[in-house]
């Protein structure tokens, strides 16, 4: 698909049409996963994402692809996930019994990063056997069926009697009056800012100077998956107390694998180092939203959901610009180096809030 792109400027155009809904989007989904059906919203979203990869699917095989039809498309299946997001954390929560929710967590995130690890192998086989526009249809019509199941999922409409303005302000009231919640945000936004500068932005740059390339990018991201997929074995076995404690964490051992690059350590260490901190990322996520959805009212989980992704990512932008002009005047390892300082400091600040303590787990 890179064909219908005109170059490193396209495609920073079709990255961003994808991100941006998912960020400025995200609290209008929010705020409608507290005032209507959770499951309604789910399935239009994923009739939307299904649309969107059709309809992508579509000129790439008829060869109309452009860098304009790509973003649109891009910016559909951002905004689905944008209304998707929210309900999803509301939906499991309004299903599943609070002392069944980590379980629940954990089974949810064993496919998707079950894809993560066999997901690449599988679809470099379909792209190069018949070509990625079969590869794009066989994505919308996982979507469309994840639609249709979803028609047979009828959830209750939360009760609401405030304008969808009033709603978002009283969220607004309700996260900041969290301790817990909006200072796990803040140190949020700079954990993956700096953990997304340096793995995703840096990581690649520095394994093809210092190391064998592609080949050895595919193993740390191979690493990365399979550590992944074992955090969430774990979290189908362990069901620690302190939940809040826990999840932030396990946020610190995202330090490792850019330590391992900024150091120049030899690619064993840097693949170990990367699977830990796949495994500890897994058990942060489901613990996280496991404490969430314990300590936030039904009708609230919608909007204090999107208040939090916001925050945790209106600062990577910012993050990769400042990535980009730091490393012209230090180098990538240094930047490396300082973005693993970012992620401890972040995370020893946090576990400075006497409140993350007191966010345990809902027993039998």
């Amino acid at each position: 698909m890179f064909r219908c792109l005109r170059g490193a400027g396209d495609l920073g155009v079709v990255l961003a049409t994808s991100t941006v809904p998912t960020v400025v989007f995200v609290l209008v989904g929010g705020v409608l996963a507290d005032r209507v059906s959770r499951s309604r919203l789910l399935f239009l979203g994923n009739l939307l994402a299904a649309v969107a990869q059709g309809v992508l699917a579509a000129t790439v095989a008829t060869g109309y692809a452009t860098t304009t039809s790509i973003a649109v498309c891009g910016f559909l299946s951002g905004t689905a996930v944008a209304f998707t997001v929210p309900a999803t954390r509301g939906a499991v929560a309004q299903i599943v019994p609070a002392e069944q929710l980590q379980q629940a967590n954990a089974l949810l995130r064993l496919p998707s990063n079950a894809v993560k690890v066999l997901g690449p192998a599988i679809g470099g086989v379909v792209v190069a056997a018949s070509g990625p526009a079969w590869a794009l249809a066989w994505d919308a019509l996982t979507f469309a069926v994840a639609a249709l199941l979803l028609l047979g999922l009828r959830l209750d409409a939360p009760v609401t009697v405030s304008s969808a303005l009033g709603d978002l302000r009283e969220g607004w009231t309700a996260f900041r009056s969290r301790t817990w919640l909006w200072t796990y945000t803040v140190a949020g936004t700079v954990l993956v800012a700096a953990w997304l500068a340096g793995f995703q932005l840096l990581g690649p740059v520095v394994v093809a100077q210092e190391y064998a390339g592609a080949r050895d990018w595919g193993l740390v991201q191979g690493a990365f998956a399979a550590g992944l997929l074992a955090g969430t074995v774990v979290c189908l076995r362990w069901r620690p107390y302190r939940l809040l404690t826990v999840a932030v964490v396990g946020g610190a051992p995202l330090a490792a694998p850019l330590l391992a690059l900024g150091w120049g350590l030899p690619l064993p260490w840097v693949l170990l180092a990367t699977l830990l901190a796949g495994i500890a990322l897994d058990v942060a996520i489901v613990t996280w939203t496991t404490a969430f959805q314990q300590h936030v009212p039904q009708g609230e989980l919608g909007r204090m959901s999107a208040f939090n992704d916001v925050g945790e990512r209106v600062a990577t932008p910012l993050g990769y610009l400042l990535t980009g002009l730091a490393v012209g005047a230090w180098g990538n390892r240094t930047v490396l180096v300082a973005c693993a300082g970012l992620i401890v400091a972040a995370v020893v600040l946090n576990l400075c809030v006497g409140d993350v303590y007191r966010v345990n787990a809902a027993r039998d």
